[in-house]
């Protein structure tokens, strides 16, 4: 985070940490998660766009209290770090129905943000969430003008875990504690840690951890009373401040850069 803003700062000749007015956006409270755990709170934005079911599906159990008290019962060091299953322990559901993959998506053009683009492939974000999609060639191509793409499994990306079967994903979720990108196309995303990375990452690993670490209450922001709710502001993939710092990783990485080395920031009100 230091060297992403530092060099942020740099192009934009101003202190780390000082943004463009127009940089921050809210939170919408039907879709942001608010974890307490016991490492400390986690707040998710959820993004219904890129999979409308999973999400639907993980708000229904969060007021259901399905999620509160269970353990992070799978977690490993520079990969993810697991919870959301009722018995926590890989296999058991919820009881509601499995649900079907939603590892792609075509959402209209401008609900995303394009941060690259190459001839093979373009990255950006939706909200906080990183994504990959087609080329603009490819796009073209097509009949359909919705652009076509897939989440980006970075760090802080939530997926909905499953068994074998691609249409097993029921209720258990996973954080990534690093990028695997290889989870692409594989597993559905359903959003991205917006506050609070820190506590998911000092979650106790082991696979089941000698002592898991747990989610302590799981509420949607709405449904908290106004006091309650954490004020906090997200970067603005849309704002000169975080699009200078995507330029300026850019230039700094050259042909390697990803989407993944773009952090999102967040501030408290």
């Amino acid at each position: 985070m230091r060297r992403t803003m530092t060099v942020c700062a740099a192009i934009m000749g101003m202190a780390p940490g000082v943004a463009f007015a127009g940089d921050w956006r809210s939170l919408d409270p039907e879709n942001t998660l608010v974890i307490g755990t016991t490492k400390g709170q986690v707040v998710v934005e959820l993004r219904p766009e890129i999979a409308p079911k999973a999400v639907e599906r993980i708000r229904l159990l969060a007021r259901e209290g399905v999620y509160d008290g269970l353990q992070f019962h799978r977690v490993i060091d520079g990969f993810v770090a697991q919870t959301g299953n009722p018995d926590n322990r890989d296999g058991g559901t919820s009881r509601h129905p499995d649900l079907a993959p939603e590892f792609s998506f075509r959402i209209p053009a401008e609900q995303a943000v394009i941060a690259v683009s190459r001839s093979d492939s373009r990255e950006g974000f939706v909200g906080a969430t990183p994504i990959q999609a087609v080329s603009a060639g490819e796009q073209a191509r097509g009949a359909d003008p919705r652009l076509r793409g897939w989440g980006a499994y970075c760090p802080g990306v939530v997926g909905m875990g499953r068994q074998a079967d691609p249409g097993t994903a029921n209720s258990e979720i996973f954080f990534m504690r690093a990028s695997a990108r290889r989870l692409d196309h594989e597993y559905t995303v359903v959003g991205r840690v917006v506050d609070g990375l820190p506590a998911i990452l000092s979650v106790a690993p082991g696979e089941p951890p000698k002592v898991p670490d747990l989610m302590l209450k799981v509420r949607l922001m709405a449904d908290m009373p106004p006091a309650e709710r954490p004020a906090i502001e997200v970067a603005d993939p849309r704002g000169p401040g975080f699009q200078a710092q995507v330029e300026a990783l850019k230039r700094e990485r050259g042909a390697a850069f990803t989407i993944c080395d773009v952090e999102i920031r967040s501030r408290r009100r």
